[in-house]
């Protein structure tokens, strides 16, 4: 028996670039157990959110190597799944090699300080920020953040997505480490910069993933630069209808204290306690950055005029040529799921339960799944 294919490991993910250990919060899944590629094994915490880690094949639940409130750095062994023949001695070796060769690993890269790091290029006069991942010889995937993200937000699907192909993960003009001049501050805007970015990385065409906002940047490129887009997913986007809430808008733009941030964040959520102390603090110390006040108030009135979004693509989706999908969570309490209805035939819709106005960090996994295939998976 080839003990590659009967023997899955389970490792700690590394969601993030600053993530370099995680908790095992709670085991789903008991030792001895079936497991379904898909099913819920365990919920990790880190420093920024906590999430559930799917089983990424079939088996058995043969080890918990890893007792709940332990940490352990990314890529440590948490647990084995194999097929039900494969014999004990086969797993205790198997454990015993991949801590091995672990421990060797980890040496290496703490000496070469190995990983991606973000990179900027200049783009039509502006310095912007994206992290690449993965290699590939076929149109790469973009995604493009919403309203107050970043290319963070796209943790728990970029590795996932880049294991066999080039991802990019981009920093939206006022957003992270990007320049905080937004232009006009309006989706145009913003679509003639990721326009200029992707001619700066020689990037011809690209499978588009844009959430929120950046849904509305990603639609008006595909509709607007119709070669350059290979598929188009659309993760809560905007630009679908004219309701937003506004009141979380105005209070992203406002906020300034923890007990003012706190409760804004949570509404992303269908689970508000995901909402971690760091991830607050995180996106106040954005906040405090010279140009942030400035860029995300000319994007709010660029783009969320009086309470109401200003551009609205619906009635042009049947002019997009690229194979396109629109995702949305159940729970969304920002851009309303109904906006999801009466889409054109070819469109695939997917409503995720168990999810908010966040649903590729809430359901990665499957939103994982629907992009990779739409990509040529």
């Amino acid at each position: 028996m080839d003990m590659s294919d009967a023997i899955s490991p389970i490792k700690m993910p590394q969601w993030g670039l600053a993530m370099t250990e995680g908790m095992v919060a709670e085991w789903h899944v008991e030792e001895g157990a079936t497991v379904a590629e898909g099913d819920d094994l365990l919920e990790i915490e880190t420093s920024k959110i906590t999430n559930v880690f799917e089983a990424p094949g079939a088996g058995v639940l043969r080890r918990r190597i890893v007792a709940a409130g332990e940490t352990v750095p990314v890529q440590a062994l948490l647990a084995v799944v194999a097929l039900p023949e494969v014999a004990d001695a086969d797993i205790d070796a198997f454990i015993e090699t991949y801590n091995a060769e672990f421990a060797a690993a980890a040496a290496a890269a703490a000496e070469e300080g190995a990983g991606p790091e973000p990179a900027f290029v200049e783009a039509a006069g502006r310095r912007l920020c994206y992290l690449k991942m993965g290699d590939g010889d076929g149109p790469p995937v973009v995604m493009l953040h919403g309203f107050g993200g970043d290319l963070n937000n796209w943790m728990f699907n970029q590795p996932a997505l880049a294991a066999d192909r080039a991802t990019y993960a981009l920093d939206l003009p006022g957003h992270g480490q990007s320049t905080k001049d937004v232009g006009g501050g309006t989706v145009d805007a913003l679509t003639l910069s990721v326009i200029a970015w992707l001619d700066a990385l020689d990037i011809d065409r690209a499978h588009l993933v844009g959430h929120s906002m950046g849904g509305a940047v990603a639609l008006n490129l595909a509709l607007n630069e119709p070669h350059r887009v290979a598929s188009l997913t659309l993760v809560a986007p905007a630009a679908l209808g004219r309701e937003i809430n506004h009141d979380y808008i105005t209070g992203f733009v406002s906020a300034g204290r923890r007990k003012e941030m706190k409760p804004l964040l949570q509404q992303l959520f269908a689970d508000p306690e995901l909402v971690s102390r760091d991830m607050v603090n995180d996106i106040l110390k954005y906040k405090r950055l010279d140009g942030v006040e400035a860029a995300l108030g000319a994007l709010a009135e660029g783009v969320f005029p009086n309470g109401a979004q200003a551009l609205i693509l619906r009635d042009r989706l049947d002019s997009v040529e690229a194979p396109m999908q629109v995702v949305w969570g159940a729970d969304d309490r920002i851009l309303p799921p109904s906006h999801a209805e009466g889409l054109p035939p070819d469109v695939g819709v997917y409503v995720l339960e168990k999810a908010g106005h966040m649903p590729h960090m809430e359901q990665a996994s499957e939103v994982n799944t629907l992009i990779g295939k739409l990509a040529g998976d």
